[in-house]
C-alpha cells in the first residue's frame, strides 16, 4: 500500500512526506468509512477525522504492525464511534439509474435491487458484526489483518464473521429461495 521509507521520513517530521502518505491512503480511508456509514456526507467527515488522526499520530506507528491495518483500525473506530453517536437514517440514494442499450433493463432493475437489499441487511447487522463484513468483503482485509485492525482476537473476527452470514443469510432469505424483493 504505502512505502516503508515514506512512513519513516513522515514519522522523522518531512512534511511532503506526511502529506503524500495522506494523499496515498484518502481514498482507501473513505472508502473504507463509506461501506461501513453507507452515507456520502458521513463517510467524508468520519474520513477527514481519520486522516487527521493520522496525521497526528503518525509518530506512535509502529512496524510491527501492518501500516494497513493501523490505518484501518483508526478509520473503523472512528465510524463505529459516530455509527453509535447519530444512529443512521435510511437515505434516498440521488443517483439516476443509467441503462446501456443492448442491456435488459430487468435485469438491470433487479441487480439495483439486490444491492440495496444487501446494503440494508448489511446495515441492519450489528456494528461489531457489520465492520468485520466490511473489511473482509468489501476491503478483502484476511482475518488477521481484521484481526488486528479491530485490536481484537482472532476466534473472534471469525465468530463475528461466522454470526454475521448466519444473520445475512436470515436478513436475505428471499434471494436464497428465488424470491423478489417485497
Amino acid at each position: 500500500m504505502v512505502e516503508p521509507g515514506l512512513i519513516r521520513a513522515a514519522q522523522s517530521g518531512d512534511r511532503d512526506a506526511l502529506i503524500t502518505l495522506l494523499r496515498e491512503v484518502e481514498t482507501h480511508v473513505y472508502r473504507t468509512a463509506y461501506y461501513i456509514l453507507n452515507n456520502e456526507q458521513d463517510a467524508l467527515d468520519a474520513a477527514q477525522e481519520a486522516l487527521i488522526r493520522i496525521y497526528t499520530k503518525i509518530g506512535s506507528y509502529e512496524e510491527k504492525a501492518q501500516f494497513k491495518t493501523w490505518i484501518q483500525r483508526i478509520v473503523t473506530n472512528i465510524c463505529i464511534d459516530k455509527f453509535r453517536r447519530n444512529k443512521p437514517t435510511v437515505s434516498i440514494d440521488e443517483h439516476e439509474m443509467v441503462f446501456q442499450e443492448k442491456q435488459n433493463v430487468e435485469d438491470e432493475v433487479m441487480s439495483a435491487y439486490a444491492v440495496q437489499d444487501i446494503r440494508a441487511a448489511i446495515d441492519k447487522l450489528p456494528d461489531h458484526h457489520r465492520a468485520v463484513v466490511v473489511l473482509r468483503y468489501l476491503q478483502d482485509f484476511s482475518y488477521n489483518e481484521i484481526a488486528d485492525s479491530l485490536d481484537l482476537p482472532l476466534n473472534t473476527v471469525k465468530s463475528y464473521l461466522f454470526r454475521a452470514r448466519q444473520q445475512l443469510q436470515t436478513l436475505l432469505h428471499d434471494y436464497q429461495k428465488g424470491g423478489v424483493r417485497g
